[in-house]
């Protein structure tokens, strides 16, 4: 009989040969000069590879706990992908921030550019961006045939996206992208010329977008139920009741508030919040000017946090306390982490796609965002999920993600640093808080839109209207302190990636309900350290799996 772990190692090694975008993002080596197959073809592929494994798994017999939690955790995730593939989501997938369309031009961004063989796999995915565009157009027009289609805000927003990318008077990645390449000769020569067609490529994929998947676009956003629900499973790995998830999301926001208020009384006495604000953005010891000084700003403080956590709160793996801090080539704005490559040869990045006309920024707003992407946030719980080879095996290790319990961790990473004295500046609180808000807004504007709930009587806010998008921009409006621009990005993403935005603030709810049980099951013998070493222990795995997890601990 197959081991777990004799799975998983056959799963990887076929997955990155199928999908060697991917397998660059996992940090897995020898795919850098390949590209994924995006056509038909390609997706089935990736398909009938869960198909098969979900097979294999079913025969397994854990011998060990161990081995257990890893069955469950793979069957949970291949499960779902087979029936989003099946539902006819995977290959028709186009939103404004993690589908096919962004995973082409990105990847450049963790490649390596110094070294001959480094720049060889550069030109070798560079010549294969038109192919990899032209089966992403196919799978698109397909599965539109099949009534699988974005909605025309997806659509239009990746099109200018696109246009963005080769825009001579904007970012123009792929000029940027020689430029930063260290190339002679005719590796020179070849790089510009693979450069130009995968340019040419992206512009005609634009054109393809406005001129043919836009025709046929629905202009309605909301997706429904079916498919929302399914969607919540899978950047969950629970199954929530949605009703009481919305009106908790209401709950929450106003408890959020009530206590930011509290907060800016300290900063400016008798104060609201916007006046807290206001003087906390006035103050010249919270303002950094300049990208390179802000990059180097993050570094410190996410570096001063390793240091400081380590051998106190957590046991920080020797190769997980190093963290780059990134900005990214991009003005698309943002932060994102991106884990380390299997050895550690590229460690875990913080990334920033600063907006054009950026050049100031408010370190009031950012200490808890540090916090969030590095430690204890998603480069401990990642890391540390890469580096524990002893306890978890390579699917468990390079792929499994599931966003409810790394954004959940993430967040409830901020609220641990409150708890443990890192935020007792009013004004660093004050920008936790501000977050915290902020996710709590998306729960509820992302399954009010997208389930086109009714707005409840006593909120204030169009109370009995149903939601729209121009009511979710509305109430983003009134309770989020983003840029204008940002938040226009931030509904986009709500309305083309469904189920994700609330996993955050959902994930948070249960990663805080799941130390309220282990308190409670253990009495006075629980340890907080133990605890979250016990739980980052088991990888990132679907939220009900881990809460079955824990409970059998």
């Amino acid at each position: 009989m197959e081991s777990i772990d004799t799975i998983a190692d056959a799963y990887i090694d076929e997955w990155a040969s199928l999908d060697p975008l991917g397998a660059t993002y996992a940090g897995i080596a020898g795919h850098d000069h390949q590209m994924t197959d995006l056509s038909p073809e390609g997706f089935e592929a990736l398909a009938e590879l869960d198909r098969r494994t979900l097979a294999r798994l079913a025969r397994v017999e854990p011998a060990n706990e161990r081995e257990r939690v890893a069955v469950e955790a793979m069957t949970e995730r291949l499960s779902l992908a087979v029936e989003k593939y099946e539902a006819g989501e995977a290959a028709s997938e186009l939103n404004v921030i993690a589908s096919p369309a962004q995973a082409v031009r990105q990847v450049f961004d963790l490649m390596p550019t110094e070294g001959e063989g480094a720049v060889e796999n550069i030109v070798a995915r560079l010549q294969k961006v038109p192919e990899a565009l032209a089966g992403y157009r196919q799978s698109l027009l397909q599965a539109a045939e099949a009534g699988h289609i974005a909605a025309l805000r997806q659509v239009e927003a990746v099109a200018a996206q696109y246009e963005s990318w080769v825009d001579p008077a904007g970012d123009d990645f792929y000029q940027g992208l020689v430029a930063r390449v260290a190339a002679e000769g005719e590796l020179a020569r070849a790089l510009e010329q693979a450069s130009e067609a995968a340019r040419e490529a992206t512009a005609e994929f634009a054109r393809f977008l406005r001129t043919e998947l836009a025709p046929r676009a629905p202009k309605k956003d909301a997706v429904g139920r079916e498919r929302y629900s399914r969607a919540s499973r899978y950047f969950l790995g629970a199954t929530v009741d949605l009703e009481e998830t919305y009106a908790w999301g209401w709950e929450e926001l106003a408890r959020i508030e009530s206590e930011m208020s509290t907060v800016a009384r300290q900063i400016v006495s008798e104060g609201s919040v916007d006046d807290a604000v206001a003087a906390l953005d006035a103050d010249p010891n919270r303002k950094i000017a300049g990208k390179e000084a802000f990059r180097e700003w993050m570094q410190q403080l996410a570096d001063r946090a390793i240091s400081e956590l380590h051998g106190v709160h957590f046991d920080i793996p020797e190769p997980v306390r190093r963290i780059e801090c990134m900005i990214a080539p991009t003005s698309e704005g943002g932060i994102y982490y991106t884990g380390p490559s299997e050895d550690f040869s590229r460690p875990g990045r913080m990334w920033w796609a600063v907006p054009k006309g950026i050049d100031e920024f408010s370190t009031w707003r950012e200490v808890t965002t540090v916090y969030h992407e590095g430690v204890p946030g998603h480069h401990l719980q990642v890391g540390q999920t890469a580096y524990r080879s002893d306890l978890l095996n390579r699917w468990q290790r390079t792929l499994c993600w599931v966003s409810g319990h790394g954004e959940g961790w993430a967040l409830y990473a901020e609220r641990l640093m409150d708890e443990l004295g890192y935020l007792e500046d009013p004004g660093d609180r004050l920008g936790m808080l501000d977050m915290q808000a902020f996710r709590a807004a998306r729960v509820i504007v992302d399954i009010g839109m997208h389930l086109e709930l009714e707005i409840p009587t006593g909120t204030g806010f169009h109370e009995g209207e149903r939601w729209t998008p121009e009511l979710g921009w509305e109430f983003l409006r009134a309770h989020c302190r983003l840029e204008e621009k940002q938040l226009r990005f931030e509904l986009d993403r709500y309305l083309g990636w469904p189920g994700q935005a609330p996993s955050y603030k959902v994930g948070e709810r249960i990663w805080r309900q799941a130390r309220a049980d282990a308190q409670r099951r253990q009495g006075a013998a629980f340890d907080l350290k133990s605890f979250h070493r016990a739980a980052l222990d088991l990888g990132s795995i679907g939220l009900d799996p881990l809460q079955r997890a824990l409970a059998r601990l």
